[in-house]
């Protein structure tokens, strides 16, 4: 199937795409992502190995809609952790020690 990423065309397969990910280790995930059999890559990675371009040259958007063409299923970026993410440090440190005990 001919795909458009950073303005090049590509002609992959779903299997190309299962192959050239093959033996490569996810990176955490931090924005969209693509499951590729059991694992699960972030859409980045998974353009920068199948494109063989620079993750600057195109955009987690373009990827994804050239996956789900393919059949794979994408995800969209996770939600923030937890609320005590968005405290201060001091503020997550105390939460998770929690309060002293009464003696």
């Amino acid at each position: 199937m001919r795909c458009v990423i950073a303005n090049y065309a590509f002609d992959l397969t779903a299997n190309e795409v299962k192959e050239a990910m093959s033996g490569v280790k996810p990176e955490p995930i931090t924005g969209p992502s693509v499951r590729i059999g059991r694992r699960t890559y972030p859409a980045m990675q998974v353009g920068a190995v199948v494109t063989r371009q620079d993750r600057r040259d195109f955009t987690a958007g373009e990827v994804v809609r050239a996956m789900k063409r393919l059949g794979f299923t994408c995800e969209p970026a996770p939600a923030p952790a937890s609320e005590a993410a968005s405290l201060d440090p001091v503020a997550a440190a105390a939460a998770a020690l929690g309060s002293p005990a009464d003696s």
